[in-house]
């Protein structure tokens, strides 16, 4: 486990980039040529005061080359197909870039819109022009919408809007949590028991959520401010929540894989504890490289969109992320169902009942999300299915939590007696405690 962490960890660091709404870069007359007008950045207006500022080190040299910022709202499906000239006579605002800083107003969006903005020189459309060796143009692009007080100065996009206050107030309800439940977790855990790995891979997993939480907040906290952010920061906040994905996995994959091979060979005495075996390691650790592999190869075809599409999973990787999450869901319903059919304990039974619960949540609210955000407004679907995995796999942490800590004492006891757990409890008179 330890090498497929350093692997994530290696690869989220390289492959992660954070793209701005600051954008710094440089004018090239070769790409425009290529690409019928160089993409620079698409950038969701909404309502009043939208602002474009575009800033460049050496003016003289674009205007010497006609160069011109160009801005299109809504690109339909025909923009591939449309000539060089075309395509650039359907800007809804041609920028001649001849000063140090240009300021372009967007008028006012009924509703969300994406802008796309190109850069085209007197060059991008004749083909049999030679390009003269001059440099190239360094430029800084800034992209605004207003803020609550109706200046631009908000660099987040429609589409991001809203995501920096529900991290702020995840970080503040993990801050409450930590004060109240940090005691009797801490005497818990040092207490052991036949669960105390579970319970610790989960408090590992709890840990690792918040500091993904920390560090989205903290990047995003810098990215309102400067367009920007700290990709750093941003990298970090993929690779804790990758970490505490698979490690929740290779918990729920062990339980289910070693409670099922154990219950042949297991005296009723000893029920339900984590005895990992060859075949409960191989399944835990296939499913676990298998949706790592595939979390990476998802970062790395998101790494040209923004920080928070990381949940929305469009890419071919995501799909079949979905699926992997939708066959260890059945997988695992069909594990319980069989434990549970022919189980006679009736807390036994609540108990997997309740394991059930929160399995079933965790895997399957990503995919339910991603359908369900299709009946929403293309601006509100990240944000929909981000929030939503967020808030979900939480909860489900929290059920599982509270399932293993609130039943430790039944697994401790019955670890030790072979008598039923009601006349258990009730002789050692701790069933007013839990």
């Amino acid at each position: 486990m330890s090498y497929l962490l350093s692997a994530l960890m290696a690869t989220a660091l390289l492959c992660s980039q954070a793209f701005g709404k600051t954008v710094t870069g440089l004018f090239k007359s070769e790409v425009a040529r290529l690409q019928k007008g160089q993409f620079i950045t698409n950038f969701m207006y909404q309502g009043d005061a939208g602002l474009v500022v575009c800033q460049l080190d050496n003016p003289s040299l674009a205007a010497e080359m006609e160069s011109r910022l160009l801005l299109y709202p809504n690109v339909d499906e025909d923009w591939v197909n449309l000539s060089c000239s075309e395509r650039l006579t359907r800007a809804e605002f041609t920028i001649s870039l001849s000063q140090e800083e240009h300021n372009q107003t967007i008028p006012r969006q009924s509703s969300p819109t994406v802008w796309k903005a190109l850069y085209a020189d007197r060059y991008t459309c004749q083909d049999a022009a030679v390009i003269p060796s001059h440099g190239d143009l360094t430029f800084t692009v800034l992209l605004l919408n207003a803020d609550s007080a109706g200046n631009p100065l908000e660099h987040f996009s429609a589409e991001e809007a809203g995501l920096q206050t529900f991290y702020f107030l995840l970080l503040l309800a993990y801050f409450v949590s930590s004060c109240i439940y940090v005691r009797p977790l801490y005497q818990a855990l040092r207490k052991g028991g036949p669960m105390h790995t579970v319970l610790k891979v989960l408090t590992a997993a709890l840990a690792l959520q918040g500091f993904s939480a920390f560090c989205n907040f903290i990047h995003m906290a810098r990215y309102s401010r400067d367009g920007v952010g700290i990709p750093l920061m941003d990298s970090l906040a993929k690779f804790w929540d990758m970490v505490a994905q698979v490690s929740v996995l290779y918990t729920l994959l062990s339980l289910c894989v070693s409670w099922t091979l154990s219950r042949g060979r297991k005296p009723q005495s000893r029920p339900l504890q984590w005895e990992q075996s060859p075949a409960s390691t191989a399944v835990a650790v296939g499913g676990v490289v298998t949706q790592g592999v595939l979390l990476l190869w998802e970062q790395y075809s998101a790494s040209g969109s923004q920080h928070h599409s990381y949940h929305s999973h469009q890419s071919l990787a995501g799909i079949l992320l979905i699926a992997l999450r939708v066959t260890l869901a059945l997988l695992l319903a069909s594990v319980l169902y069989q434990i549970i059919s022919t189980e006679r304990s009736t807390l036994k039974r609540d108990f997997y009942i309740c394991f059930a619960k929160g399995c079933f949540l965790w895997f399957l609210c990503h995919p339910l999300l991603v359908l369900t955000s299709a009946i929403v407004n293309e601006h509100q679907r990240d944000k929909v299915v981000t929030i939503g995995v967020v808030l979900c796999q939480s909860i489900a942490m929290v059920i599982l939590y509270q399932l293993f800590l609130s039943r430790s004492l039944y697994w401790e006891v019955s670890s030790l007696s072979s008598v039923s757990l009601p006349l258990t409890m009730s002789r050692t008179g701790q069933r007013g405690r839990y």
